[in-house]
């Protein structure tokens, strides 16, 4: 697979990006820039407008991405995670990209605002990501993630406690994915 010309990929993580942009054909030509980070507080993973680019007609967007993946007495480099879990974080912040396109500039700025200060707008904001995310037929990787984090025993109870209360559960994903399947069977079946 060939990196996008509007895409900024570190090579080490280039098989998984484009996987999970593969199930994003809307964002083809929006600017995304996959970025390594040393530090990102309280994340893993979080996908950010690009300030410069909020008043154009293109926006584009920087998903930051810890270098490190850190565990409670270690850290391992962030690429070393199983390829499927890595699709199913970036196709998480893929659903982050595709809320984003959706709102008008004051409705970034009320995001923000609702995100830095309030539990229930984050938790809903990554709900909202994770059923973009499940929509575009990536809800196995999505499952596959929220188990590998759930269940990591070397992982801060902290953190997964984190996960669990702001996060949709593998088992409302997989509710997600039942509904859809249904739906598009029903699709199917009016079509024919």
């Amino acid at each position: 697979m060939q990196a996008p010309v509007n895409k900024t990929i570190p090579k080490v993580i280039e098989n998984e990006v484009l996987k999970a942009l593969s199930f994003y054909p809307e964002l083809q030509e929006t600017r995304i820039d996959f970025v390594f980070k040393k530090n990102i507080k309280r994340s893993v993973m979080q996908a950010q407008p690009k300030i410069g680019t909020m008043f154009g007609a293109k926006r584009g967007y920087n998903i930051n991405i810890s270098a490190l993946f850190r565990l409670t007495t270690s850290a391992i480099p962030i690429h070393q995670i199983p390829p499927d879990i890595m699709v199913g974080w970036i196709g998480h912040e893929l659903g982050h990209v595709m809320d984003y396109e959706n709102r008008d500039v004051l409705g970034m700025m009320r995001f923000g605002i609702g995100y830095l200060f309030s539990t229930k707008y984050i938790r809903q904001a990554e709900r909202v990501a994770d059923t973009y995310a499940v929509n575009h037929g990536l809800g196995s990787y999505i499952v596959k993630t929220k188990h590998f984090i759930l269940n990591h025993a070397s992982l801060s109870e902290k953190y997964k406690n984190k996960i669990a209360r702001l996060y949709l559960s593998p088992d409302d994903i997989m509710e997600q994915v039942r509904k859809l399947e249904i739906a598009q069977l029903d699709d199917e079946n009016q079509e024919n």
